[in-house]
């Protein structure tokens, strides 16, 4: 167990205040390890709030260097962050808000040859990406390594949300397969609500830290979706199927496939 310094149990005071975190809490959040997959709309959130409750380490994968539109969401990114790798950038906020965290950055895409080596270093995963190709990455690799995962997706004026542990519903439970070319566009072509990536990211954060906590009850077999522009949340109770390929009772799927991404022409709606 850790030995919290003084400076820490002010940090944390908050925390260690509520009755069903405390210290031991803490200590479990402290020692945990959590991936980010994506410093983009949802990963800046989840990563600012992880770092402020003291995650021990907080690793984030990241292809993109940040451009001048990524700042009216992606928060953790400043002005003079444009044209940094956003690990880079990431990285930087996180050990500003809070020197405890370790950070371990991936200046790469997610794919099939390197998710498994990644994924197994965590304890938790945060999809935190803007495209279905990945998504289903995510998920598959989490599903064959027995990994927990928060599913996290935003849109126009839309989110939606799910965490995964084993034996819980997975991806393809709810969505069996990415959906077919033009059917679905990214946020980069339809657009997205700047304040809906901090709406769902600090669901997903709050979801990560019940994890290590034990606290509450988790979004598993729910899938939680809500509509800024109505302000209405509405949970949806989903379950695993046994047809599921890749957590049923008898999958198909037996290794990681990148799909490629299906992009929507907008200027056919």
């Amino acid at each position: 167990m850790i030995e919290l310094t003084e400076e820490q149990i002010l940090r944390y005071s908050r925390h260690i205040l509520l009755q069903d975190v405390g210290v031991e809490g803490q200590e479990k959040i402290m020692n945990a390890r959590v991936l980010v997959v994506g410093a983009g709309g949802l990963g800046a959130p989840v990563s600012l709030y992880l770092a402020a409750a003291g995650i021990g380490t907080i690793g984030i994968i990241d292809a993109d260097t940040v451009d001048l539109s990524n700042l009216q969401r992606q928060v953790i990114h400043f002005t003079k962050d444009v044209g940094v790798p956003k690990v880079q950038s990431a990285k930087e906020k996180i050990q500003a808000i809070n020197p405890d965290v370790r950070v371990e950055t991936y200046y790469d895409f997610l794919n099939s040859s390197n998710a498994v080596d990644i994924i197994k270093e965590y304890d938790f995963i945060v999809d935190g990406t803007d495209n279905f190709p990945v998504k289903f990455l995510i998920n598959d690799a989490c599903v064959m390594a027995g990994k927990p995962f928060s599913h996290g997706g935003i849109l126009r004026f839309n989110g939606q949300t799910f965490t995964h542990l084993p034996g819980t519903a997975c991806y393809r439970c709810i969505f069996d397969a990415p959906p077919p070319a033009g059917a679905v566009p990214t946020c980069s072509q339809a657009g997205v609500l700047g304040a809906i990536a901090g709406m769902l990211g600090t669901i997903q954060a709050a979801e990560t830290l019940k994890y290590f906590t034990g606290v509450g009850e988790l979004l598993t077999n729910r899938l939680l979706t809500f509509d800024a522009k109505s302000m209405q949340f509405r949970t949806v109770n989903v379950r695993q199927r046994s047809t599921c390929p890749i957590c049923g009772a008898t999958p198909t799927i037996d290794h990681l496939i990148d799909y490629e991404q299906a992009a929507c022409d907008l200027k056919k709606h």
